[in-house]
């Protein structure tokens, strides 16, 4: 099953918490965004890993990673204000946006993406 992972995800993964089995089996066709991407390794870089280092293990799950373009900016932005009472943030919908250009289901560690299903006409699952 092609899916879209999102930062926590990608994260679960790395840092290897509960629900990164549910991502792992679906590595081989699991997509990313850069926005996403960068929110991986700011995080990582908070714990403490160099930010090359943050890139290579991203770079081990081999990913096709998206370049967030002006598609994916028109989707994002339009999403703002359905989903502005969730919370969700630019990382957020611009993962929502991949998404639904891609037309595929999202993985996620955050409650709040799984709450915005039924706005952005996604299946969005959680991994924990």
């Amino acid at each position: 099953m092609t899916i879209v992972v999102d930062a926590s995800a990608v994260l679960a993964v790395i840092m290897t918490e509960t629900g990164s089995d549910s991502v792992v089996g679906h590595l081989g066709d699991a997509h990313l965004g850069t926005i996403n991407m960068s929110e991986v390794i700011a995080k990582l870089t908070e714990y403490g890993v160099p930010a090359a280092q943050a890139r290579r293990q991203i770079d081990r799950l081999d990913l096709h990673v998206h370049d967030f373009d002006a598609d994916q900016a028109e989707k994002a932005a339009a999403l703002r204000a359905p989903t502005k009472a969730l919370g969700l943030s630019l990382g957020d919908r611009a993962c929502l946006a991949l998404a639904q250009r891609l037309g595929v289901t999202v993985l996620t560690a955050d409650r709040r993406m799984a709450d915005a299903n039924e706005i952005a006409t996604l299946d969005i699952r959680m991994i924990r």
